[in-house]
């Protein structure tokens, strides 16, 4: 049997460095102990935050210098835990972590307890006494908008301190994915035995051009998922209870609204995200489904197959060397100083892009305050993954700019808005591609690449929207959340979208047990949301130039300092009206009717 490599034998330049973070594993023991010690700099405010104006601004400054600590602390161990989830140790430190920060948390709980106490006009008037509390506007008066839901202090605190165990079901469901799922390998056309892992599914295998790799690669991971599905659903089934059960106790109408507030999303664009995409995306993409099941000459289109390639005997090889210098030159367009923290990035082990034992799937950036990002990724040397990794350094270019520029309080938007940058990237890359070959078959292959990064924010997390949005009216109607009624509202969602075009197995049903995103409130329809957004600027930055990147860069600089409609609107996106949304959709139809006239 193929084996994937240990940790400890993948090669350094593989591995992101997290000296930057912590010098040594001792200086982070000593940092997660002394952090632990210092949080009564913080509270010896408590019951003081009305005095006046000069106390809540000591406060609030004292408060933001021990987070940016805490920050580091809690960083470093989830790099850890995410780069190797079987390694004790890093088990270990994690909770450890969790233990230290729901005991802070239940310390530092008083300070929004005490400013929902106060009365807006003291809170206005304390910021016209003291100049230095206007970097805390926005986050003063969004805790004022919490107001209506706020609970009794005690019971704010009680809640603070039973933080671990609300966090458990998503570090159960992480800890299960990286360390107790394993699949059987599998045998390409030619008989050689191939490894098989979630990452690899998911960055290459989905990806196949051979039809029996696609479908041998789906048959070990349902496999794998079926055997683990009655435990994952019961940990999903927590994690709701515990929504369903917060939304109840702050009196909000639903859990949908409970979820939206922090986003600062009115419900109308959330269903404007959900429902026009339902409505007027998917007959563009069943029409790509046609396609493809045509130009591959299958009998039907199964879901293992959505992510074939269009032209099986056309797939440049990628390296990472070639990807990255590819992805800086598409990002010369943006200026010096935002492609310069992209080559930072690569040249400075920013990225993890190893395959190992007890990685984390999928690809994310994390971005600690005062450090740089980090990113990990599964390097598999296809083009889909160049995009994915322009993706991941979009937000470190956003989250670079945003720390640099704000406090650290206002670093980060709603998540309304976030995906926003990392899919301007992929876009930046496939407009420099296509402008850069006239080669007919050449084209069509980036386009198709250009259609992934659509296929996966507007099909993939759409579909995951619309199973969030159904598990959520099931289980407030008192529906349990089984196993079998997870698989059911999963694949009825696949099939609603893609109707007779895709066929669906028992199998496709079981993917609601991919992904993590269940496990951070309304986070899969964002993604639409941003590319949606992202579709918009793009269109300016070839259109109009260096004033619609002047406007973007400023954005990004502006961090969370305000509310995602008005952020959005500084890059002259208006995302109150459905206009945005149908124009992405028309782009993603006129590129599928680009793909079907480069057959005539």
């Amino acid at each position: 049997m193929v084996t994937r490599p240990k940790r400890s034998e993948v090669p350094m330049e593989l591995t992101w460095d997290l000296h930057d973070l912590f010098p040594t594993y001792q200086a982070w023991e000593t940092e997660l102990e002394a952090i632990q010690q210092d949080v009564h700099k913080v509270t010896r405010f408590k019951g003081n935050l009305g005095e006046n104006a000069e106390t809540l601004d000591h406060c609030l400054t004292t408060f933001e210098d021990f987070q940016k600590r805490v920050i580091r602390v809690a960083v470093y161990a989830n790099l850890r835990s995410n780069a190797d989830g079987t390694n004790p140790i890093n088990q270990r430190d994690s909770s450890r972590v969790a233990k230290a920060i729901a005991l802070i948390n239940t310390e530092l709980a008083f300070i929004e307890s005490e400013l929902l106490d106060l009365p807006a006009h003291t809170i206005d008037l304390f910021l016209q006494e003291q100049r230095s509390l206007q970097p805390y506007l926005k986050m003063l008066k969004d805790v004022m908008e919490k107001k209506p839901y706020a609970l009794a202090p005690i019971v704010e605190k009680t809640i603070a301190a039973l933080s671990e165990i609300h966090d458990a079901p998503y570090m159960i469901y992480q800890r299960s994915k990286s360390s107790d799922l394993t699949f059987d390998s599998i045998t390409d056309d030619a008989g050689n035995e191939l490894p098989m892992s979630a990452a690899l599914y998911e960055d290459r295998y989905e990806l196949a051009a051979e039809e029996n790799t696609r479908r041998k690669a789906y048959k070990s991971f349902v496999r794998t998922l079926d055997q683990y599905k009655h435990t994952y659903a019961a940990v999903y089934a927590t994690e709701v209870t515990k929504q369903v059960t917060m939304a109840k106790l702050r009196n909000y109408s639903s859990v949908t609204e409970m979820l939206l507030h922090p986003q600062q999303v009115t419900f109308e664009m959330y269903e404007n995200q959900l429902q026009l995409l339902q409505q007027e995306l998917a007959p563009h993409m069943r029409r790509f489904a046609r396609l493809k099941q045509e130009k591959l000459g299958l009998p039907e289109l199964h879901y293992y197959d959505l992510k074939a390639p269009l032209d099986p005997d056309f797939n440049p090889v990628t390296t990472y060397a070639e990807a990255t210098s590819t992805i800086l030159d598409a990002l010369t367009i943006m200026g010096e100083e935002y492609r310069g923290i992209t080559k930072q990035a690569i040249d400075n082990r920013w990225v993890d892009l190893a395959d190992n034992v007890g990685k984390a799937t999928g690809a994310f950036c994390s971005s600690p305050y005062g450090v740089h990002p980090y990113i990990l990724i599964t390097w598999t040397d296809t083009m889909r993954g160049a995009f994915v990794l322009a993706h991941e350094l979009g937000h470190a270019g956003h989250f670079y700019l945003a720390g640099k520029n704000q406090s650290l309080l206002n670093t980060r938007p709603s998540t309304y808005f976030v995906e926003a940058p990392s899919t301007l990237n992929e876009l930046l890359l496939a407009n420099h591609l296509l402008g850069n070959t006239n080669d007919k078959r050449m084209k069509r292959w980036i386009i198709t690449q250009l259609l992934g990064t659509y296929y996966h924010n507007f099909v993939t997390h759409l579909l995951e929207a619309e199973f969030q949005k159904n598990v959520y009216q099931s289980a407030e109607t008192g529906t349990p959340l089984t196993a079998n009624v997870l698989s059911e509202l999963k694949r009825g969602a696949l099939k609603n979208f893609w109707q007779d075009t895709v066929t669906f197995d028992d199998g496709a049903g079981l993917t609601w047990m991919r992904q993590p995103h269940y496990y951070m409130g309304l986070y899969p329809y964002t993604y639409s949301a941003g590319l949606t957004v992202s579709t918009a600027v793009a269109k300016q930055i070839q259109e109009e130039g260096q004033p619609a990147v002047n406007r973007w860069l400023d954005v990004l600089k502006s961090g969370g300092t305000m509310k995602p409609l008005d952020l959005i609107q500084k890059a002259g996106v208006d995302m109150s009206k459905p206009d945005a949304i149908k124009d992405a959709v028309a782009f993603v139809g006129s590129l599928i009717d680009q793909l079907e006239e480069s057959y005539n």
